[in-house]
């Protein structure tokens, strides 16, 4: 069995929810590749090593170096922060 065909085998069996987080995904690897200009047809065992070098300390730096958000579920993202963070104490 394919790669290809065993990922539609397990897809059949996954919620809705799970499928969207996976589309989600998916898709981001694909900008990533298309960002870093790597061909989606590679070979599973050639790698690319890719040097990033952040050059400040700045939220404008780390935003080139990271790109931009691209989701449409920040909300629930915060949210998830939100109550799984730990109280501080002082």
């Amino acid at each position: 069995m394919t790669i290809k065909e065993q990922i539609t085998q397990e897809l059949e069996k996954l919620p809705e929810p799970l499928l969207q987080e996976i589309l989600d995904f998916v898709q981001f690897l694909q900008a990533k590749h298309q960002q870093l200009d790597i061909p989606t047809n590679k070979q599973p065992e050639q790698t690319l090593i890719v040097e990033h070098t952040l050059t400040g300390s700045t939220a404008q730096d780390l935003l080139e170096f990271i790109g931009s958000w691209e989701g449409s579920d920040i909300r629930e993202c915060l949210q998830l922060v939100h109550s799984s963070r730990m109280p501080l104490e002082f």
